[in-house]
């Protein structure tokens, strides 16, 4: 589990770091309207936060992208959609500069992430139970 929560640590800090990149940096000054342009940070994030989460956090390339990816996008929206809606609140709320708003959001929906894709989206198949050997 230790490995786990440092891999999904790094991946999760790069892509979160490439999202806040594309918003503040790129996106935003760019003249795309924060909102919008966590919407396309995101989607240039998922890329290297599926690829990361499956290949080093979970070590999940035995399960069929099939799976995994229709679930990781599943849960990958999910928590963007929390994300968002946070965000949202935030800005309309609070003093929060966006790109500080921003940061908050991503580290706290991290956590929902985590749990969503250890547990179901990089989670085999059931192994079927094992067979007593014996007599009955």
């Amino acid at each position: 589990m230790s490995r786990e929560l440092f891999w999904f640590g790094v991946v999760g800090v790069s892509a979160m770091l490439l999202h806040f990149g594309a918003v503040a940096w790129v996106l935003v000054p760019l003249g795309i309207a924060p909102l919008l342009a966590n919407v396309l940070g995101f989607l240039i994030a998922f890329q290297l936060s599926y690829w990361g989460h499956r290949l080093q956090t979970f070590r999940a390339a035995h399960i069929p992208h099939r799976q995994a990816l229709p679930r990781f996008f599943g849960v990958a929206c999910l928590s963007f959609l929390v994300n968002e809606a946070m965000y949202a609140l935030l800005l309309r709320f609070t003093p929060l500069d966006y790109r500080a708003a921003l940061l908050l959001v991503l580290v706290a929906v991290a956590v929902l992430t985590f749990a969503l894709s250890k547990l179901w989206a990089f989670r085999g198949p059931a192994r079927p139970p094992r067979k007593q050997h014996g007599h009955s």
